[in-house]
């Protein structure tokens, strides 16, 4: 998390001698590492698939702290033998609360709108800004077991906020702890004061980097957030700030030791990933990576590390970065249900733009203001201190309002999931079209489940689902144990996981054992991806494993969906097309060689943005889309199974789409969960045409 802490460099120098001296000016070089810091961060957010280990840049932040902070209150330790705690906590709040709670301020009023914010998302949402102001984030994290790398469940606009709440304890705790070493010091090593607080940071970061190694081996999801296990790295910036000999001033050993320190926070950003053990061990590299470019000290040459991260964009983006990292996840998490708004590289791009837009406005006219707000530094500490506390109440206010106003609709939301779950209509959803009995049947304006709990009508086991740079092959098992039950594959990508709670049931009521390998992005297909990079290489890793154990795990039949928009590598092909086609084909004459039929489905239509966002505002017979736009004809699917012995094809576009357009709503089930995913209660609609199929499929071996 960026600080606006940059500003403690430029404290002028006090007067001790050379051996007790720590760094006083302000170091551009180090504002240039909060830039690449921030864009690590940020890009990674944008393109996780892209930039895999992006996160490491929160680890930059922790380190520029330790140091920046340290160097702070030991020049004060040493000038006075005191820290004014109550002054300096109320210049971190003057420098931190106001653009935090604006942010957060803003995520609470966004809660309270139903068309920003989908109704089932808003207990958490409201949950984690109270946790983000008054500064336990992490720790909320921590218990729930949140998995950042792997971004399981559901993201709130302030999940961010961990990192801001761990520097927050840090600036609580560390002035403590430099206060009791000095003291220790004074009283008991002839007033070594400086060389006890060394030795007792060093001990603490230590011990520090010693539990967040084995926490990280035995529990990783917690062990992301858990402040003890976060300390090391700001004692190893602390200890750089302590320690003259640490800041490398000769001109060979700085232009090494800076670049290297650039090159491995480089390594890290690019290949670490959410299988990465991190933090562990394995967070040393961006850390001691940080603390080498900061440690180099020699600016004679222009290609020096210290002058090329002085350029002034580095500069700019080093300013803005505390805000830049405060306002860019909540507006990623926002997006996607903004009315008109898409995902596509256009809009991602203009939101980055609009990020550092807010960015540099909250520095200019909320950052910079608020530290000299002569109200607040012409007076006592207590009076900025009362005044944040009073400031943090009215944002949880405003955030338990938000819960207020939305809790009837809540309440009426999940009664309705729930009662729809239990005993669905007769004749619900995808039966109005296949269904001859069910021609007549009209649900009027009903839309079940309703959109703003859409999103939340999806498979419950997530981990059965692997994604980005995950390339394990996970399979579950349910349904039937009994050894002679005939066993059914269900494996694919995110659109063949989406029918994972439907063949549940089937396998349950049919006894059948059912087995399942999934991975987003990556359909059960032997052509290589066009995605450069970690993630088509994990895909392909994953495709290698899934084969050998589809292989081990004789199967009676698999079932098997995929996206259509999949981009496929067509080297060797006329066109992707061709390539997708003799991919399938060559990976499922691996089963049909062996006797284990087939079956697929024609993909769903593919929106450019979650439909839900019109059914919130709109008529569903006005949220359509036409049938050219959201519908690829050419599935590569259709292509793979035709004319093929043992392969079966489903194909259910006439029940998503008429001559010219395709609806959001059929039979009063709301179909889409997001821009290509079907509800659970859709696909339900869609069982005993999917039953039939692998009942057919098991009677003809």
């Amino acid at each position: 998390m960026p600080s606006a802490d940059h500003e403690l460099g430029s404290a002028r120098a006090v007067s001790t001698s050379p051996e007790h001296q720590t760094a006083t000016t302000f170091l551009p070089h180090v504002q240039g590492l909060r830039a690449i810091a921030v864009l690590c961060v940020v890009l990674y957010h944008f393109w996780p698939g892209r930039l895999t280990g992006g996160y490491v840049g929160v680890d930059i932040f922790f380190v520029i702290s330790g140091f920046l902070i340290t160097a702070h209150l030991m020049r004060e330790l040493t000038a006075t033998g005191t820290v004014r705690l109550g002054q300096f906590w109320a210049r971190r709040a003057r420098r931190l609360l106001p653009a935090s709670l604006l942010v957060l301020l803003f995520s609470a009023l966004v809660a309270m709108s139903p068309y920003l914010t989908p109704t089932s998302a808003l207990p958490n949402e409201v949950r984690e800004i109270l946790a983000s102001t008054f500064y336990v984030e992490n720790w909320y994290l921590a218990i729930n077991s949140a998995d950042y790398l792997n971004h399981s469940g559901d993201p709130t606009t302030v999940q961010h906020y961990w990192s801001l709440s761990l520097e927050e304890q840090f600036y609580v705790m560390w002035p403590l702890l430099m206060l009791l070493a000095a003291w220790i010091g004074v009283k008991w090593f002839s007033g070594a004061r400086r060389k006890a607080v060394i030795v007792t940071l060093a001990v603490i970061s230590l011990a520090s980097f010693v539990f967040c190694v084995v926490f990280t081996l035995t529990d990783p999801a917690p062990a992301y957030f858990v402040t003890f296990g976060r300390m090391w790295q700001f004692g190893v910036g602390a200890m750089i700030a302590l320690v003259p000999w640490l800041r490398v001033k000769h001109a060979l050993a700085s232009f090494v030791l800076g670049w290297a320190g650039l090159v491995a926070i480089l390594y890290a950003a690019v290949q670490f990933d959410g299988q990465t053990p991190f933090p562990g061990y394995m967070a040393a590299i961006p850390t001691l990576g940080a603390a080498a470019v900061i440690a180099a000290s020699n600016t004679e040459r222009w290609w020096y590390p210290t002058r090329v991260l002085a350029i002034r964009p580095a500069q700019f983006i080093g300013d803005i970065s505390y805000s830049l990292y405060l306002w860019h996840w909540p507006l990623i998490i926002i997006a996607p249900s903004v009315p008109f708004w898409g995902l596509t590289i256009y809009h991602r791009l203009a939101l980055l733009v609009l990020c550092f837009v807010l960015a540099w406005l909250t520095k200019r006219f909320v950052e910079d203001p608020a530290r000299r707000w002569k109200v607040l530094t012409s007076r006592p500490p207590r009076v900025t201190l009362f005044s944040s506390l009073g400031a943090m109440l009215l944002v949880a206010v405003v955030a338990v309002a938000a819960w207020g106003v939305n809790a009837p609709a809540y309440a009426a939301g999940v009664r309705g999931l729930e009662e729809l779950r239990d005993d669905p209509p007769t004749c619900f959803g995808a039966a109005v079209v296949l269904d001859e009995a069910c021609g007549d049947v009209d649900f009027g304006d009903a839309v079940l489940p309703a959109p703003g709990f859409a999103g939340v009508d999806r498979p419950a086991d997530e981990q059965c689902f692997v994604q980005l740079t995950d390339s394990r092959p996970v399979s579950c098992t349910f349904g039937s144990d009994d050894p002679e039950a005939p066993r059914v594959a269900l494996v694919g990508d995110s659109h063949a996981y989406q029918l994972l709670s439907t063949f549940q049931q089937l396998a349950e009521a049919n006894g059948w054992q059912l087995v399942t390998w999934f991975k987003g992005a990556c359909p059960w297909n032997t052509t290589p991806l066009s995605t450069p990079g970690a993630f088509g290489e994990a895909c392909t890793q994953w495709r290698d494993e899934v084969r050998a154990a589809i292989t081990d795990a004789d199967l009676d039949a698999v079932f098997t969906a995929a996206i259509a928009t999949t981009p496929y590598s067509a080297q060797g092909f006329d066109s992707s097309y061709d390539a997708a086609v003799s991919g399938y084909q060559e990976a499922w004459s691996e089963v049909l060689d062996e006797g284990i039929p087939v079956i697929t489905v024609v993909d769903n239509p593919v929106w450019e943005t979650d439909p839900n966002k019109c059914l919130r505002t709109r008529d569903a017979a006005t949220c359509v889309g036409a049938r050219d736009d959201v519908l690829v004809q050419d599935d590569p699917l259709r292509g793979a199974a035709g004319g093929i012995e043992g392969v079966t094809l489903l194909d259910f576009t006439d029940v998503f789409c008429g001559p010219e357009v395709c609806s959001t709503v059929v039979g009063g089930a709301n179909i889409y969960r997001d821009q290509d995913h079907l509800t659970v209660t859709f696909a339900d609609s869609l069982a005993p045409w999917y039953e039939q199929s692998v009942a057919d499929a098991l009677a003809a071996r």
